[in-house]
């Protein structure tokens, strides 16, 4: 759905300096500008409208600032590009806070624009434009953006959105933050305006090759080992890029293991493919890195913690190449750059671009080494509902065969129950761990994948769609489709396992653990709370005699082109690795 607008201009040329800020956006190749409304961009907001005729970038009308940015983060784990994200002044920026910091750990391109109150306090307005004006507005977000600019003229504007567009496009990717000025977008233009400079010539940089003597080294070491491990953690989606680990794998006979916080790196069917992955490693993922005697790490998230957690107390044994360039993202605010990892070989690129130049030198294929067996972990019994691996289970069987992207996937879910054969079958997690980012980044990744015939599928818990759902109204206005799941424990269950992990510890009661976490009486009617939003919704699912047929309707009315929603009542247990946290 596009919103057309009425009794369309044919203007050719910019009048006011948001004019030039549009046309800008449209030179880059930004498809979309999710937003909720805000004055300060108002100039912004009437040129994309009646200047571009809501064409290239569209409008996409949120709910909350956090959602916008959760969507144009959906959008980018689709499509490797950036989407624009538009900031109404300082208290926009302020909501949309906690969703860019999601971004930028999840190393994504995002092209976020916000904009303040007049900087010239003559031209104020009384109250309103006071406190919607900074002085140094993008210290908000400093420390978790790649970069931010206030330009101060037309030209600037031009200028500082070139150049941001190059930064959050670069390996490593992280949002930008440019902020507009209400009275550079109002403005009237002084003559004809700056000239717009030829924008293919300014696109994003590409990461160097590594060098021959350097792949050398890399295979070198994992040549000389009996077990070669691939940690493959923040690669591209692309598949020349899959064929490339895939045959990479092969050639080196090299066991690989893959991360459920990242999006799908290899086939999980793959007789290579080492164990099931985790949000944290497995005791099955645990033993492989122990046994390997040499490592390839790709991009891998927390190699350092990796490493250790399998080793414990231990020094790690094996020899390490590690292939990527998050280092330049590091600062003293944030600690995502994680513990320090042991490494014998650093290759600073593209991990893509390293498998590339392995696999030229590689030559034949050597056998597969054996995993190491391990006694798996008892399950924890489950209480009051249906099974996780259930739910699984009976999704996938209303799947089916037909294209499917998981964008999401709970803390509970399983790695077991995880069947990738595409980089776009799975997306991964957000990278910041905070709650209310699943139901915004499901709706982008919907509007990413709009007319591929692959079925966006986004398995979420009760308390992110409690904090966030009104973001599927979006998949709803924009005729989007689109299936959610919850997996309602009906519980903050993360912390209720935290808080049994305290009483534990302390010898106190540990059934108390659930004051102050479930979500009960009333428990929250989220079939409803979908419904009026314009969705289509089922559920509660209490049983698991009734689960089949509503995934396989719920499935059929969203390759239909509807936005649905299903509530699950799942059970609750230990989580595959223990609590988030922990």
């Amino acid at each position: 759905m596009i919103e057309r607008p009425a009794r369309q201009r044919e203007e050719r040329e910019p009048a006011y300096g948001s004019d030039v800020v549009a046309e800008t956006l449209r030179g880059l190749g930004l498809e979309y500008i999710s937003l909720n409304p805000g004055a300060s961009y108002r100039g912004l907001h009437d040129s994309i409208v009646n200047y571009l005729g809501n064409e290239r970038p569209q409008l996409i009308l949120c709910l909350h600032e956090e959602h916008a940015v959760a969507v144009a983060h959906g959008y980018a784990k689709v499509t490797e590009r950036p989407m624009a994200v538009a900031l109404h002044s300082n208290v926009g920026l302020m909501h949309a806070s906690m969703a860019i910091y999601n971004a930028f750990c999840d190393r994504v391109p995002l092209f976020a624009l916000g904009a303040t109150g007049p900087l010239d306090a003559a031209e104020r307005r009384p109250w309103i434009d006071w406190i919607h004006t900074a002085a140094d507005q993008a210290a908000l977000v400093r420390p978790f953006v790649k970069w931010d600019d206030q330009p101060g003229s037309p030209a600037a504007a031009v200028e500082s959105l070139v150049h941001a567009h190059q930064l959050t496009g670069a390996y490593p990717c992280a949002p930008v933050y440019v902020c507009l000025d209400a009275s550079l977008q109002e403005a009237p233009l002084a003559g004809e305006g700056p000239a717009l400079p030829a924008l293919e010539r300014f696109a994003p940089p590409s990461a160097v090759l590594p060098g021959e003597q350097e792949a050398r080294r890399v295979l070198d070491l994992l040549h000389a080992a009996a077990r070669p491990l691939v940690l493959a953690g923040r690669v591209g989606r692309s598949e020349a890029a899959w064929r490339a680990r895939v045959e990479l794998a092969e050639a080196l006979g090299a066991r690989v293991l893959t991360d459920l916080k990242a999006g799908a790196a290899f086939p999980s069917a793959h007789p290579l493919s080492g164990t099931a992955p985790g949000t944290f490693l497995t005791r099955e993922g645990a033993a492989l890195v122990r046994d390997a005697d040499a490592i390839l790490a790709l991009d891998w998230i927390d190699l350092g913690g990796t490493l250790r957690q399998a080793s414990g107390p231990e020094t790690v044994t094996p020899r390490i190449a590690s292939c990527s360039l998050d280092y330049v993202l590091a600062s003293g605010w944030s600690k995502d750059h994680f513990s320090s990892a042991p490494v014998d070989v650093h290759v600073s690129t593209h991990p893509d671009l390293l498998v590339q130049a392995l696999l030229a030198l590689a030559g034949t294929n050597r056998p597969g080494w054996e995993a190491p067996a391990v006694e798996p972990e008892a399950a924890a019994a489950e209480v009051a509902g249906i099974p996780m691996r259930s739910l699984a289970a009976a999704l996938a069987a209303a799947l089916g065969d037909g294209a499917s992207c998981l964008v999401r996937l709970p803390l509970g879910f399983d790695g077991r129950d995880l069947r990738v054969s595409h980089p776009l079958d799975y997306l991964g997690q957000d990278g910041g761990a905070g709650l209310g980012s699943g139901p915004g980044m499901a709706v982008g990744a919907a509007l990413a994948l709009r007319g591929t015939g692959r079925l966006p599928v986004a398995v979420l818990g009760d308390g992110d769609v409690l904090m966030g759902g009104s973001a599927l109204w979006t998949a709803a206005h924009y005729e989007l489709p689109l299936l959610v799941v919850v997996a309602n424990n009906r519980s903050f269950f993360n912390d209720e396992v935290h808080q049994e992990r305290m009483a534990v510890q302390r010898s106190r009661p540990v059934e108390n653990r659930w004051i102050g976490q479930r979500i009960a009486d009333p428990e929250a009617d989220l079939a409803g709370l979908a419904r009026s939003l314009g969705l289509v919704a089922f559920g509660p699912v209490v049983d698991e005699a009734a689960l089949a047929d509503a995934l396989a309707t719920a499935v059929h009315a969203a390759r239909g082109g509807a936005s649905v929603l299903v509530d699950v009542h799942v059970g609750t247990r230990g989580y595959p690795g223990g609590p988030v946290g922990s």
